[in-house]
């Protein structure tokens, strides 16, 4: 049962991407031109991106994916190209549309983008993935960061659970550039802020994973930082033994 914690900060989540910035979003995740602290984010979405997908076999025919927390699809679209099954969920309504317009006729079939919890993607809608459902890989591009240590300890609890081979996914390190932004609050203008940023330092994060009965099973793998301008993610890697 996520804790009250990630289920309050669940809800700005939702807010803020359903609501207050789907369009900024949209923009951002499209080839439309955005100012320039627009752009250094998205050039380091876009390698990112490229760097999970990087991870994964470049051949994924027969393989099932679920990407949680899809946004408008991106990753998503370019695992089902390479041949995946992918089941894409997201919080906001506005983002999964805007994503399931994106998809082009060749891929009809290949990509289910449904409504809901990354944790809990069977109860989204009717075609999510069933109950405990398995997934030969589980993604998660930028989603873990809007949460304390301990609710992001959960999350990836939650994932690796769901993953038979490989779970991949992003969080905010805890480098001085980004402790300031999080200080200052000033990602985006006002009018459209993100939900805070939660940076965590990747040894605690590292002692968590080691420590957490639910991922006993779990070797850490590959890790990377990425920083562009006002992006910074640090993408990891847990492989099941």
């Amino acid at each position: 049962m996520p804790s009250p914690s990630y289920q309050e900060r669940r809800s700005q989540v939702e807010a803020y991407f359903d609501r207050t910035a789907a369009e900024t979003w949209k923009r951002l995740t499209s080839d439309a031109p955005v100012s320039g602290i627009r752009a250094t984010v998205r050039a380091g979405r876009d390698e990112m991106r490229a760097t999970l997908l990087g991870w994964l076999p470049e051949d994924l025919t027969g393989k099932r994916l679920l990407d949680a927390g899809c946004g408008t699809g991106m990753l998503a679209l370019a695992a089902a190209r390479r041949g995946a099954e992918v089941h894409a969920v997201d919080l906001s309504p506005t983002l999964i549309e805007n994503a399931r317009e994106r998809v082009p006729p060749e891929l009809a079939g290949r990509i289910v983008f449904a409504v809901g919890d990354m944790l809990a993607p069977n109860e989204a809608a009717k075609d999510a993935p069933a109950k405990g459902e398995a997934f030969d890989y589980v993604v998660s591009m930028d989603s873990v960061i809007h949460y304390e240590r301990d609710d992001a300890l959960g999350v990836i609890a939650g994932l690796a659970g769901r993953a038979r081979e490989r779970l991949l996914f992003t969080f905010a390190p805890r480098t001085l550039l980004l402790s300031l932004m999080h200080g200052v609050g000033q990602f985006f203008p006002r009018s459209d802020r993100s939900p805070a940023i939660v940076p965590v330092a990747e040894r605690r994060l590292r002692r968590g994973i080691a420590a957490d009965p639910a991922l006993a099973g779990w070797q850490i793998g590959r890790t990377r930082l990425i920083q562009r301008g006002f992006y910074t993610s640090q993408a990891m890697e847990l492989r099941a033994s």
